[in-house]
């Protein structure tokens, strides 16, 4: 249930926007609050999805409760109400971080709007909030090989630019791993870290996902909806398998390269982004060129950085490092005792054939820990891992 707060000094408008929220959406739980300092005791005391905030009001006006609720609570979207003659502080407030303003008196369609995409935008920040609190755990770059310490080189170095990035190989090499280290490292870090994966879209619900739909787009397309690009504003967008993307889709990811602006699907308004993209892919994308199933001038807007992840047959010296990180992590989800690897069991798993990569080696020493004994033997990884 959205939790919505109504800041506002004059009853009759609190009122009014009481009546339209609550009518419009039984799910939006509206509160209120008769000036700003009331507000601020409630925003402080009590979690909300959204603030709508009168500019104009007696003991703590709109602007000082933006600046107070930007500084504790930043990820609150907040909706300024504005008086026609409060224009100039409104768009002031747009640039101090509100969401949008509306004026006074309410226009229906306005205000529902602002509310819906509003509560879009926050779902989608708190979700990736939630994300980002895992990545540092759950993405991280293991090996010592010369590939796996050359592409870490790289990393440092471009992590700090907004080059774009391509990254290439094989499925279950990591490639999302790279990505994540890349923005983590760069001064995006603070900004979303939106990931799509083009392979896994519909060819037409790909350019609605990444550039979002105006009410009435299409035919499922019951409200205003923000896309992909717009959540990763200021941070990242990170478009797994682009070579699977449709080539009208590739021809908006090339727009908003070269421009630095979207068009929702449905809508001829531009909206302007600021997003780093990286890519990947496991596709050869010169040969999708020559075959015309990718554009080239796409590849290279793409390719500043090329990246290339190997495959585990490539860097089999790290598969001990990789077998004991793999066995601290799945011992500790599961609750069970700490197990170990024989040298000998290390060795035999460095001779198979990784057509699955890190993704298969993982999988591997999953079922080791569970049906190996208290230390892993090279005749129970003959027995359990042999395919």
């Amino acid at each position: 249930m959205a939790r919505i707060l109504i800041i506002e000094d004059e009853a009759a408008i609190r009122r009014v926007l009481v009546k339209i929220l609550s009518e419009e959406n039984k799910s939006y739980e509206v509160f209120e609050a008769e000036d700003g300092l009331l507000g601020m005791e409630k925003i402080k005391d009590e979690d909300f999805d959204l603030v709508l905030c009168d500019i104009k009001m007696p003991k703590m006006d709109g602007v000082e409760v933006l600046e107070a609720v930007k500084k504790i609570k930043p990820e609150i979207p907040m909706v300024m109400i504005s008086g026609h003659g409060d224009l100039d502080t409104a768009v002031h407030t747009m640039r101090a971080g509100a969401f949008d303003y509306i004026s006074k008196p309410p226009d229906l369609n306005r205000l529902l709007n602002t509310v819906r995409n509003a509560l879009d935008r926050n779902e989608l920040v708190v979700e990736n909030k939630r994300l980002k609190n895992k990545v540092s755990k759950n993405y991280e770059m293991i090996g010592e090989s010369k590939a796996i310490t050359d592409i870490k080189d790289i990393i440092e170095k471009v992590a700090i630019t907004d080059a774009r990035v391509l990254i290439t190989g094989p499925n279950g090499t990591g490639k999302e791993l790279v990505a994540h280290w890349i923005h983590q490292k760069s001064d995006r870090a603070k900004g979303p870290m939106i990931e799509v994966n083009c392979a896994a879209i519909p060819g037409e619900l790909i350019e609605s996902e990444l550039f979002g739909h105006v009410k009435g787009a299409f035919t499922s397309a019951n409200k205003d909806r923000a896309g992909k690009f717009e959540a990763a504003n200021k941070g990242t967008i990170f478009l797994d398998e682009i070579g699977d993307m449709s080539l009208s889709a590739q021809a908006k990811v090339l727009r908003a390269l070269q421009e630095n602006k979207i068009q929702r699907v449905g809508s001829d308004r531009d909206i302007k982004v600021d997003v780093r993209i990286v890519a990947a892919t496991n596709k050869d994308l010169k040969k999708e060129i020559a075959e015309n199933r990718f554009r080239e001038d796409l590849y290279h807007r793409l390719a500043v950085i090329l990246i290339k992840v190997p495959a585990l047959n490539d860097r089999r010296e790290d598969i001990p490092l990789l077998v004991n990180h793999f066995t601290a992590k799945i011992t500790k989800e599961q609750g069970s005792p700490t197990k170990v690897f024989s040298s000998k069991a290390l060795e035999q798993l460095k001779q198979y054939d990784w057509t699955g990569n890190i993704r298969e080696l993982r999988n591997v020493v999953e079922r080791l820990i569970i049906l190996g004994g208290k230390e892993v033997s090279e005749n129970d990884v003959k027995l359990f891992a042999a395919k």
